[in-house]
């Protein structure tokens, strides 16, 4: 793992929490996306060398929308830029950790992406995140 490439934080409503972190960050978003095999909006701003993702639920059955539900809004996530996902993957089962899904899926921001579970993490969801070549 290279570095925390981004925090991600599950919102009831993008719309104004776009507005907030503009005003928190001093700029909008770079980048705004639906990311329809996860069931989300999500935008990015750039914070130094580091992101955060909002992300709002557009499926009521989306693990945002679970976590919104159970949890409320706040920090859903912990991305780390990984060289080679596949590699990362096995690597971190062969140490005994569980993964979500055993093959990365495409995210936004033009990432692979895979997650390990939190029960093996301390509670915290752990994203694997790759730029697509």
């Amino acid at each position: 793992m290279r570095k925390i490439e981004h925090l991600g934080i599950a919102v009831k409503d993008i719309e104004a929490s776009n507005k907030l972190f503009t005003a928190l960050m001093g700029a909008g978003p770079y980048k705004s996306e639906a990311v329809e095999s996860e069931g989300v909006i999500t935008s990015f701003f750039a914070n130094g060398p580091n992101k955060i993702e909002l992300l709002q639920a557009t499926n009521p059955d989306s693990p945002i929308a679970k976590f919104v539900e159970k949890r409320g809004e706040g920090i859903h996530h912990i991305a780390f830029d990984v060289e080679d996902i596949y590699a990362e993957i096995e690597r971190l089962k062969g140490e005994g950790f569980q993964m979500i899904h055993d093959t990365p899926k495409d995210g936004a921001d033009n990432k692979l992406i895979a997650f390990l579970h939190p029960k093996g993490t301390n509670g915290v969801l752990i994203e694997l995140c790759q730029e697509k070549k």
